[in-house]
């Protein structure tokens, strides 16, 4: 899994992340990492690749478009709020592990990148 997200970052030059996804990245790399990154590390590694492709920041409309993106979808909320940063960002695709492969919601368009994995 790791390296086909590694060809999948590499590949795309234009991706973008979100707030929350930088935020959950950031606990993950700290705590649950089998070995955790140094907080000095993180630092960099936010500085020179995660940042500078956060382009979608919380907002009052970002949570009420993320909660008509949960009625139409049945998504959970924080789920809902993933989909709704993306499509305001104007990807094309929003990779998930945990969304449904193949769903269409406006212009975007659900990847799991490892279901030929399972």
């Amino acid at each position: 899994k790791r390296a086909r997200a590694r060809d999948i970052i590499r590949g795309d030059l234009d991706w973008v992340v979100s707030w929350q996804i930088v935020q959950e990245f950031c606990a993950v790399a700290l705590h649950r990492f089998k070995n955790p990154m140094p907080s000095a590390d993180l630092g960099d590694y936010l500085n020179v690749v995660l940042l500078p492709r956060c382009r979608v920041m919380p907002t009052p409309e970002l949570y009420r478009q993320a909660l008509g993106v949960q009625t139409q979808t049945g998504y959970r909320f924080y789920d809902s709020l993933v989909v709704t940063s993306a499509l305001v960002a104007g990807a094309g695709v929003l990779y998930s592990e945990d969304l449904q492969h193949g769903r269409t919601i406006g212009d975007l368009r659900i990847e799991n990148p490892f279901s030929d994995l399972k």
